[in-house]
């Protein structure tokens, strides 16, 4: 059985999927972006803003399932410039204990929604 996952602190969904589905102790995660879930604008100032508002978006919903970043297993982050790699990691890194830090990819792709520079997803377990 799942269960739909939604807060409004964090961007609502603009087309057919949820911000996250929960199943069983398993949430997965939509990739979030750096809108501003108050007035949906974009966050595109510079790269650690987009960054730090990416992972605000992901903090609401995973407390909108009860959870925090230290249920995080796996996170995929999606970058249109490997030459942002180190300030993206940078902002990502603080929301972490380096210890227990989650699995991770980070690829490069040629675009994302709406041009933004960074998306990210992620899959925790309760």
């Amino acid at each position: 059985m799942k269960k739909i996952i939604f807060t409004d602190k964090a961007p609502a969904p603009i087309g057919p999927y949820n911000q996250a589905v929960l199943s069983g102790d398993t949430l997965y995660t939509s990739g979030q972006i750096a809108i501003n879930p108050a007035n949906g604008e974009l966050v595109l100032d510079d790269i650690e803003t987009e960054t730090k508002q990416v992972m605000e978006n992901m903090k609401a919903v995973l407390e909108a399932a009860d959870m925090t970043f230290s249920d995080v297993v796996k996170s995929t982050i999606f970058i249109s410039d490997m030459n942002n790699f180190g300030k993206i990691n940078g902002i990502y890194s603080a929301y972490f204990d380096e210890k227990t830090a989650p699995a991770r990819e980070t690829v490069q792709v040629a675009c994302l929604p709406k041009n933004v520079n960074v998306e990210i997803s992620m899959v925790a377990v309760k």
